[in-house]
């Protein structure tokens, strides 16, 4: 009985539209479904793969020519990749504790960022929001905060082993002290510059100051944070080379000092790819986790 009042139904509502559409049927349009353009794709890989590889390749042409006249300080490409090619080529290998190849120092180094970093992450949304909420709070530690940023990473290296007396914690010590300041900074503007209407929101739900701070402030100043972010992990990674070179242990950093005194050039420029492609893998991962996060809203 209701499947037969139903089908009547719908009759009697598909008839009523007829009128309007003299007399004929007609079907709504389906949305059109994706499409994959393979040619589009390769496109755009060719727009942003194309114009580095012949810009290294014309850097590489000037570095060889420059480089190979006798009594040239520098070794051209040519004898970086003879003399450096276990290192390009076999990155992973471990014959002992000093003797392993750079991707696992990389990642020795990177597990000391992202303890260091993760940190001052956390630390500088805090704080950050803090500063940007409250006028009082801004005056007290903006300040303090402008005059600490200025100091130098490897000036607190010596503070920092004199306090963990260990060259782990005070390198990770050093990462967070560099990175946590533009997070901070970038995180209080972010939280000054939400709208008046969202306050009036929170304040209509009656929200308290937690689920202000989760459910309003952090996606509002999202894309200030995460542009702080972007900053703070190119600070962690320039931080942390430059601590292994006093600190040791198996890092990159170390890795880059031991090559100066044994006058291996060639593994040091090997090292500086590394150092550079590891760099840009982090600020791309950092870009594209807030580009995920605000929605593309994040200032790139």
């Amino acid at each position: 009985m209701s499947a037969t009042l139903r089908k009547t139904n719908t009759e009697a509502a598909a008839s009523a539209l007829l009128p309007a559409t003299g007399g004929k049927v007609v079907s709504l349009a389906r949305r059109p479904a994706p499409t994959f353009n393979v040619s589009r794709i390769g496109l755009n890989i060719l727009r942003n793969v194309v114009p580095p590889l012949v810009v290294l390749a014309i850097l590489l042409g000037i570095w060889q020519i420059a480089c190979s006249h006798p009594g040239a300080t520098l070794p051209p490409p040519s004898q970086v990749w003879s003399e450096a090619h276990d290192l390009i080529t076999a990155p992973f290998f471990n014959n002992g504790p000093q003797d392993i190849g750079l991707a696992l120092r990389v990642l020795v180094s990177l597990e000391r960022v992202a303890i260091g970093f993760g940190l001052a992450a956390i630390a500088g949304v805090c704080l950050g929001a803090i500063v940007g909420q409250s006028v009082w709070a801004m005056r007290g530690l903006d300040p303090i905060f402008q005059i600490l940023r200025t100091v130098p990473p490897l000036a607190w290296l010596p503070l920092s082993l004199a306090a963990f007396q260990n060259s782990n914690p005070s390198a990770i010590f050093v990462i967070f002290i560099t990175s946590i300041w533009p997070v901070i900074i970038n995180t209080a503007v972010g939280v000054r510059n939400i709208p008046d209407d969202y306050r009036n929101i929170a304040r209509v739900l009656r929200l308290n100051p937690l689920e202000f701070f989760i459910r309003i402030m952090v996606p509002a100043a999202a894309p200030y944070i995460f542009t702080g972010l972007r900053i703070g992990v190119g600070l962690s990674w320039l931080a942390i080379v430059a601590a292994e070179m006093l600190t040791g242990g198996v890092g990159i950093g170390f890795f880059i000092w031991d090559a100066w005194n044994s006058s291996r050039l060639s593994d040091i420029i090997v090292a500086l790819a590394y150092i550079g492609v590891t760099g840009f893998i982090l600020d791309k991962l950092v870009a594209l986790l807030g580009s995920v996060i605000t929605r593309g809203t994040a200032k790139n």
